[in-house]
């Protein structure tokens, strides 16, 4: 016999649809949260007694039949690789889109007699505000690290360049900074995060 949570999944998965209703619909008459109905889908968990009562008569059924195996049914698949490729690609397009855009800029620039270089290094700092964003989004912050790091040369370097540029002072100490500052980037990357989910 499968596990409860599966028969119960999967029990709900068909009554659902069968009754062409969507997850927030479902969750709507339950006085749920569209998350909760799918985490009992992904058979996560198994909703409790009074949430079966309310089910089986928003189905028809009986709290019994939600907790019997009918046929057979397997849990979705946790990530794929393709997934994954998936999300590289869409951080892949992110970037070149504003790499994209800093070119665009610097050759409006350089048509109008004006040549900026300095946009590359402002994109750059762009990039990487941005690349440390998606990574914590879709990656958990995996090796944010290493990006923060190169965020903090890029950061310092627009501040350089822009001071030489625009004032005509060449603050080049400012660069010291980075040693201090990778020293505590380095020593934050040792900090392990305890798992608190128990």
């Amino acid at each position: 016999m499968q596990d409860l949570k599966f028969i119960t999944a999967s029990n709900i998965i068909n009554l659902r649809t069968k009754a062409g209703m969507t997850q927030s619909e479902l969750a709507a008459k339950l006085s749920y949260s569209d998350k909760s109905v799918s985490k009992w889908e992904r058979a996560e968990a198994v909703p409790d007694a009074y949430v079966l009562k309310n089910m089986s008569e928003i189905f028809g059924v009986t709290v019994d039949y939600l907790l019997s195996e009918h046929d057979q049914w397997e849990a979705p698949k946790k990530k794929t690789l393709l997934d994954k490729y998936q999300i590289d690609v869409i951080i892949s397009v992110t970037l070149m889109g504003i790499a994209t855009l800093a070119l665009l800029i610097y050759v409006v620039f350089w048509l109008a007699g004006d040549l900026q270089p300095i946009i590359f290094v402002y994109a750059t700092t762009v990039m990487l505000v941005t690349l440390l964003v998606l990574q914590s989004v879709f990656k958990n912050g995996e090796h944010n690290y290493i990006i923060i790091a190169f965020l903090l040369f890029a950061v310092i370097s627009s501040f350089y360049f822009t001071f030489r540029e625009f004032l005509h002072v060449d603050f080049w100490q400012l660069f010291i900074l980075l040693v201090p500052g990778w020293l505590i980037i380095y020593l934050c990357s040792k900090v392990k995060r305890k798992n608190v989910d128990k």
